[in-house]
């Protein structure tokens, strides 16, 4: 059968799917945030933002929220892509090609986004690590859990034990991102800097996390999360909730459990690189499994779903609510906006995300009363299916 190829119709989208994003598209920013307004992480939290009201929104957010959110749309990639290869081999098109067209401009825009916008970027991975997860979509979906489960686990724990071994054997200190230098660079730059100095802060800080010391990390935290959404995908998990309602509860108990478990693990144990690693590389994505599952078992139920269903909204147009975030925030705190940076406190900040988050699931209402795309989505489209999708709702 071979049937032109259009973009997923409304009525072939996974509703508990899109509430995930938007629920991502949150979590990403309330991290993010941190970030826009603040040196963050050349800094010590506790000693930038006084007071015990901005400590306790800083400890709600490194437990709850950091590291489980981009994890959570690794998963969500690998799901999304397996799903538009399984429609394009419905539909007898070419998925390679097409594949390779998606992912070239998603690189694109990464690229904008994180030298024009913010150096903060997790698209231009997303489209790395997208290229590589090329090479083993066509397991089953059960080999692809396993062996992201195997690629994830086994380098972690043993860069685990590199890192307990360094803390136990290196000067304290020594080990520390912290760096007041860095921190002071980044105000001047963002305080007071042209927008070209501010762009050359941005190369600066991307190039800091983005290098050939961090991809190595980068592959085992993000990739191996592309092939266990990969294989979810597969198996149905999302659209057959009722036929794994059994499996979902199990995963989401033993995650959640697991998962805070991991994430306290600084807070009982002390603070160091190596407990601050188990915290992000273990609690992070077994939370974002726990709040993947309690979303896909509540989108089921009547009542919270309407509850839910605002989420969907900003879900929907993940990718042009994700780059607004970025531009809007960056509008406000540097330079050559209002030049607020390093001027807000985390609760203010966090504050600030709740209102932008609000408007945005508004604004994303009304837009696809009278759209079916966000923007940058239609662009996404056009450029995979090499045609121009409906835009304008008749």
């Amino acid at each position: 059968m071979n049937q032109h190829l259009s973009p997923v119709s409304e009525r072939e989208r996974i509703l508990s799917l899109d509430m995930i994003r938007g629920f991502a598209i949150l979590g990403i920013f309330l991290v993010n945030m941190l970030s826009f307004h603040s040196p963050f992480p050349f800094i010590d939290p506790y000693e930038w933002w006084k007071g015990p009201v901005n400590h306790t929104v800083y400890r709600f957010i490194d437990i709850f929220v950091q590291a489980s959110f981009y994890t959570l749309f690794s998963l969500l990639f690998g799901y999304s892509l397996v799903i538009f290869r399984e429609k394009a081999i419905l539909k007898g098109q070419h998925f390679g090609k097409m594949a390779v067209r998606r992912l070239t401009l998603l690189l694109v825009i990464g690229i904008v986004h994180a030298f024009l916008i913010w150096h903060g970027d997790i698209l231009i991975t997303y489209a790395l690590m997208g290229f590589l997860f090329l090479l083993f979509i066509r397991m089953n979906g059960k080999n692809l859990i396993l062996t992201g489960f195997l690629l994830y686990a086994i380098p972690n724990i043993l860069l685990i034990f590199l890192l307990i071994i360094a803390v136990l054997f290196s000067p304290e200190g020594d080990l520390a991102l912290i760096d007041p230098k860095i921190a002071e660079a980044a105000l001047q730059a963002y305080q007071n800097g042209s927008f070209s100095e501010i762009m050359v802060q941005r190369f600066r800080e991307w190039s800091f996390a983005n290098n050939l010391e961090t991809l190595p990390i980068m592959i085992v935290s993000i990739f191996p999360l592309f092939l266990i959404g990969g294989g979810a995908a597969k198996l149905k998990w999302l659209e057959n909730v009722e036929k794994h309602t059994k499996l979902l509860r199990n995963l989401l108990i033993i995650s959640l459990l697991t998962g805070m478990f991991f994430k306290l693990t600084p807070y009982i144990f002390g603070g160091n690189p190596a407990t601050d690693y188990i915290q992000d590389i273990f609690g992070g994505p077994l939370l974002a499994i726990g709040f993947a599952m309690s979303i896909a078992l509540l989108a089921h139920k009547q009542k919270v779903k309407k509850l839910l269903y605002p989420l969907s909204y900003v879900g929907r147009l993940s990718m042009s609510n994700y780059l607004f975030q970025s531009t809007i925030s960056t509008l406000i705190f540097y330079h050559y906006g209002l030049g607020l940076y390093g001027k807000v406190s985390v609760l203010t900040g966090t504050i600030m995300v709740i209102v932008i988050y609000i408007f945005q699931v508004i604004i994303s209402r009304y837009w696809l009363r009278h759209y079916y795309y966000g923007p940058v989505e239609w662009l996404w489209r056009s450029f995979t299916y090499f045609r121009l999708p409906k835009m304008k709702r008749s």
